[in-house]
């Protein structure tokens, strides 16, 4: 955690010296930016205003992110489409949530069985992630600029009223479930519906849904999900990192922005993927604890019987989807590849982890 933080105000400081360097002050920008995470979740709610404060202070005030709270401008479904054509200037979100309009987007926020935050970010920074996540937007039509924002780490396999034992048990039910996960849990007979972070506790407490999964076990918390269900399942197989992203109006990046400050939000997202990365993996471990002793909640840890059969639903949605889409099966082709290589470095550089429950 040290290394994280120093690397945050590295890039930080980093970004400071280039804009301080630029030359003469330009123009005041303020970027109107619809927020779809609500504040005060942790991490998740954290990061846009994190990195509007280290924009403003880098900046000396020229550049700012004047933030809305979810809803405020646009609904959270509507902001890639009211980013694009300019009714707002920006919106931090989640590439997951475009999977209606574009089939290869969950490929940019998280990946049953897929990488780690570590080498989630190596593909992104180092691989051809970015330039396959710029031109997925572009290729679909849409005129954003698109730029990591957070990376988290892993999320709960899922909140239920009730143990799931085996595959039979998650028959019929009806759940909030996001991403490509969702598509998996659909092939296992789950009824999946994709709510926004504040319907899921109404829902759950009306019983419009039988259970749900959200986030990191911090997030979940805020959101109440232990006062009706009393059964959290690990580990979280559909999101073992979830990137959350910024989108900017393209004109307004290539028109309204300098060089040096298209460069400060470049680096300071960068930053901001460290800070909340650190923040994420140093906390989660209290509220899995609390949960248990002050809540009743049982932690639960999925056995090797259905992390099989979500691994092999989740083999046929990749081949089913690859199959309909072009973009997802070159996109999902090159992330395959890149894991394939990395997986040399990783069976050897690493120390083998304790898979088991506690």
């Amino acid at each position: 955690m040290p290394r994280l933080k120093s690397l945050t105000l590295l890039a930080t400081a980093v970004a400071l010296a280039l804009f301080m360097c630029a030359g003469p002050a330009a123009a005041k920008v303020v970027v109107k930016t619809q927020l779809l995470y609500n504040t005060s979740l942790p991490c998740l709610g954290e990061s846009t205003p994190w990195f509007a404060e280290q924009i403003k202070i880098a900046s000396d005030g020229q550049l700012r992110f004047k933030l809305f709270d979810p809803g405020k401008l646009v609904p959270p479904m509507e902001i890639l489409e009211s980013v694009s054509k300019g009714r707002i200037n920006a919106g931090s979100t989640a590439a997951g949530f475009w999977a209606g309009k574009i089939p290869a987007a969950p490929l940019f926020s998280s990946v049953p069985f897929g990488p780690e935050a570590p080498e989630y970010v190596a593909w992104l920074l180092e691989g051809n992630g970015m330039k396959l996540y710029q031109e997925m937007y572009d290729q679909a039509g849409y005129n954003v600029k698109v730029l990591p924002m957070a990376i988290i780490a892993p999320e709960t396999a899922g909140w239920y009223t009730k143990e799931v034992n085996s595959p039979e048990d998650l028959k019929g039910l009806t759940m909030r479930f996001y991403g490509l996960g969702g598509q998996v849990m659909q092939k296992l007979g789950v009824n999946v519906t994709l709510l926004p972070p504040g319907e899921i506790f109404p829902a759950l407490e009306k019983k419009a849904i039988d259970a749900t999964e959200f986030s990191m076990p911090s997030l979940d918390k805020n959101l109440g999900f232990y006062k009706v269900c009393k059964y959290n399942y690990y580990p979280g197989w559909h999101q073992q990192a979830t990137i959350t992203e910024l989108l900017i109006n393209k004109d307004f990046w290539n028109k309204k922005l300098n060089d040096s400050q298209r460069k400060l939000i470049e680096l300071t997202c960068m930053a901001t993927v460290l800070k909340i990365l650190a923040k994420g993996e140093a906390t989660q471990a209290a509220i899995i604890r609390s949960n248990a002793e002050k809540h009743g909640v049982k932690n639960m840890y999925y056995s090797k019987q259905m992390l099989d059969t979500f691994r092999k639903a989740w083999e046929e949605v990749a081949k089913e989807q690859a199959e309909k889409d072009a973009f997802f099966k070159k996109a999902y082709e090159d992330l395959t590849e890149f894991r394939k290589n990395y997986s040399t470095w990783s069976r050897l550089g690493f120390l083998p982890r304790d898979t088991g429950a506690e």
